[in-house]
């Protein structure tokens, strides 16, 4: 038995790395799935993988710093499947690498918007929808530079909101069927992160040296934990930040 039969889920930041891993994953284990990105090319793309693995899957193009858009977003999969039982939200950007000094406003307002206020609305019009079913499980993409001081200031500032947030959404909603948990990944082989040591090549060695296992992690491994989350395995888990991270917390 699938872990996820007859279950409907909902990714943002499905168009590659751990979003595209996630979808994959969600459908792998019997879910029909929701693809939401801004990059609307690569999220068909993804939605096409599924489909040829057998699976079911809808794109929806959305800018989750929008309000009306993420409702849209959450209305079409109701629209589309019926109801909404798991909910990842992943979409997200890294920033412009720096000191604190050198972070413009702009930037700051950009990494903001999208990383802490996207999962905001998110969770706003999401929960709306498990409310009205009396159950759901949702999974927030934060970072170990929501954990530890570690990271530009913006991004750092950013994931710790999203454990933040994470937490209250948790204890809010404990009693009326909805889980709310989020994953910390480390460095994992995404292309955002081949793009920022493609861009300083000398973070390679560092990035691998820092992680315990010696090694970066892989899409798959966070989306495992990501599904896991969502599924009933995990049903007394609730306001849990959770290291994908090769032990690098643990140091």
């Amino acid at each position: 038995m699938k872990r996820l039969e007859g279950k409907v889920a909902l990714v943002t930041g499905g168009s590659s790395g751990i979003g595209r891993s996630a979808a994959l994953a969600f459908a792998a284990e019997g879910a029909k799935v929701v693809v939401a990105d801004i990059l609307v090319k690569e999220g068909r793309e993804t939605v096409k993988k599924i489909k040829d693995a057998g699976g079911q899957a809808i794109f929806v193009k959305v800018d989750v710093t929008q309000a009306a858009q993420v409702e849209a977003m959450v209305n079409k999969a109701v629209e589309t499947y019926g109801r909404l039982d798991c909910a990842f939200n992943n979409a997200g950007i890294d920033g412009e690498p720096g000191p604190l000094y050198a972070c413009t406003e702009e930037s700051w307002d950009r990494v903001i918007s999208i990383n802490l206020k996207g999962v905001w609305l998110c969770m706003k019009y999401e929960i709306l929808q498990m409310l009205n079913q009396g159950s759901g499980a949702i999974v927030n993409t934060s970072s170990i530079a929501g954990l530890v001081g570690q990271g530009t200031i913006a991004y750092t500032a950013s994931k710790h909101g999203v454990v933040g947030m994470t937490k209250t959404a948790a204890l809010e909603y404990a009693t009326l069927g909805i889980r709310v948990n989020a994953v910390c990944p480390a460095a994992i082989d995404t292309p955002m992160v081949r793009r920022l040591i493609d861009a300083h090549p000398e973070l390679k060695s560092y990035v691998i040296d820092m992680q315990p296992m010696a090694r970066m992690g892989q899409p798959e491994e966070v989306a495992q934990a990501v599904v896991w989350l969502c599924s009933d395995a995990a049903s007394f888990v609730t306001g849990h930040a959770l290291p994908v991270d090769g032990g690098l917390i643990a140091r």
